[in-house]
């Protein structure tokens, strides 16, 4: 390292020198790769360099084990890798996440911005702590980079987004038990259909979370399988054959979750197809919430002119022109997250197909698009919890008056009368505005015990 001027400082890397920022921890080939990828301004993702600073910790301290690396030289490197998970060293990850297809920059930058804090640690008397033959011991970026996705993405998922969707899954549940005397006519292809009571509903979008939840779980699992170990192209030259287990036991102690060794080191590193299934599930709880939120807006339009079954709560103002006018905006905010979600997902599953003989080289992307999905999905469920769900109000007289004007109310008397005579029922009802109660107690159809018995709404809601 030779000094440049106040500024800037020489640093050296296999093709040269590079000038460096004097404060940057950083070296040459992080600075090559800041030079080659200026594209979006957009940096990988926190969980992302979190879980590279737990791996560079978890395989400093197997090497120690193994007597690969001084126990001394090993310890200052665990400490800077836990400065790194922690964020203490986040403004030395400068790199464009849309770079090299394998994240070897960002490996690099890891292991120099490691190496130089490690040295500050350590101190210069205590020999050279070098980027690749310590901090990269029995490593490649080819098993790392994967590595970091997995532990990122499951991190992410246990930490932020399953918390998310069992408060939104609680609060379902909740309204559905508290909407449950609530008998509102129901409806298939946006047309009147037959009574249904809006606590089922309500259980039904649980449903839709739960089982969300459940195909969540079942894809971290998959990602706790790691590539950790296979370093180059799977075959795992040089390295301990011990590393992998000592360093991904490790691993699962620092993060306080369960991972393992890759079964086939071939699949883990050509393939990411655990990330696309991943992406998947992710894609499958967008689209529940979607549909969850487009039914509440629906049944909350109006007030006065749309179905105005659900009182939404009025949070800000909804139009400039129109005074008095508020809008759905939560719903409209989880719609659009959903939207980008299920964009994601196309660019990740793109980038599954991208793995090119021992190497998927669409890895930045993939991790960019997955950790989003998971940040995104677990703030708008809090959001929709906190700012709508909660607050969402039943108008019991609206949702009775339409049910009992609905044609539909027609259905329970097709098998007593006949289809044929409660479609006249249903067409004069239609044409005159009257109610089919009106009408059949006119026509006489029933005895007016039966009929009140066959109409009685609650009775259509639920099986015989």
């Amino acid at each position: 390292m030779a000094s440049r001027d106040q500024k800037t400082r020489i640093e050296r890397d296999s093709m040269g020198e590079m000038e460096v920022p004097a404060d940057a921890l950083w070296g040459a080939s992080t600075q090559r790769a800041v030079l080659n990828f200026p594209v979006s301004g957009e940096r990988f993702p926190r969980h992302f360099i979190q879980a590279l600073g737990l791996i560079k910790g978890a395989a400093a301290a197997a090497n120690a084990q193994l007597g690969v690396i001084e126990a001394k030289l090993a310890d200052a490197i665990q400490t800077a890798a836990r400065e790194v998970a922690d964020g203490g060293l986040d403004s030395h990850f400068v790199l464009d996440v849309f770079q090299t297809g394998s994240g070897t920059s960002t490996n690099m930058n890891a292991n120099e911005v490691i190496a130089h804090r490690a040295q500050q640690i350590v101190g210069e008397k205590a020999g050279r702590v070098h980027p690749n033959d310590h901090v990269n011991q029995s490593q490649s970026s080819n098993d790392v980079i994967p590595t970091a996705l997995h532990v990122a993405a499951r991190q992410s998922i246990h930490e932020l987004l399953q918390p998310a969707l069992q408060r939104l899954h609680e609060c379902l549940a909740r309204k559905a038990r508290a909407f449950d005397d609530v008998i509102k006519i129901g409806r298939t292809h946006l047309m009147d259909a037959t009574p249904v009571r809006l606590g089922q509903e309500f259980a039904g979008y649980a449903r839709q979370i739960e089982l969300g939840i459940e195909r969540v779980e079942k894809a971290t699992d998959e990602l706790a399988e790691l590539a950790l170990g296979g370093t180059a192209v799977g075959t795992g030259l040089n390295r301990h054959s011990d590393f992998p287990r000592l360093a991904i036991a490790r691993l699962s102690e620092l993060t306080g979750l369960e991972y393992r060794e890759a079964r086939d080191h071939f699949e883990a590193q050509g393939g990411r197809d655990a990330a696309v299934s991943t992406s998947g599930a992710l894609k499958t709880v967008a689209v529940s919430l979607y549909k969850i939120a487009n039914d509440l807006r629906l049944l909350g339009s109006g007030p006065r002119c749309g179905i105005g079954e659900l009182q939404l709560p009025a949070l800000q103002p909804g139009s400039s022109i129109m005074p008095g006018k508020v809008n759905p905006v939560i719903c409209e905010s989880v719609t659009q997250v959903a939207a980008q979600v299920i964009g994601n997902d196309a660019a990740v599953a793109v980038g599954g197909l991208s793995g090119h003989l021992e190497l998927n080289v669409f890895i930045p992307v993939i991790a960019r698009n997955l950790l989003e999905s998971i940040r995104l999905l677990a703030s708008v469920s809090n959001l929709f919890v906190d700012k709508c769900l909660d607050g969402i109000e039943a108008d019991r007289e609206r949702s009775a008056s339409l049910v009992e004007g609905s044609l539909a109310m027609v259905t329970v008397l097709a098998p007593v009368i006949g289809y044929d005579a409660a479609a006249e029922i249903a067409k004069e009802s239609f044409r005159t505005g009257r109610t089919v109660r009106e009408l059949c107690l006119e026509r006489k159809v029933l005895a007016p015990e039966e009929l009140e018995r066959l109409l009685e709404p609650r009775g259509q809601t639920e099986p015989a």
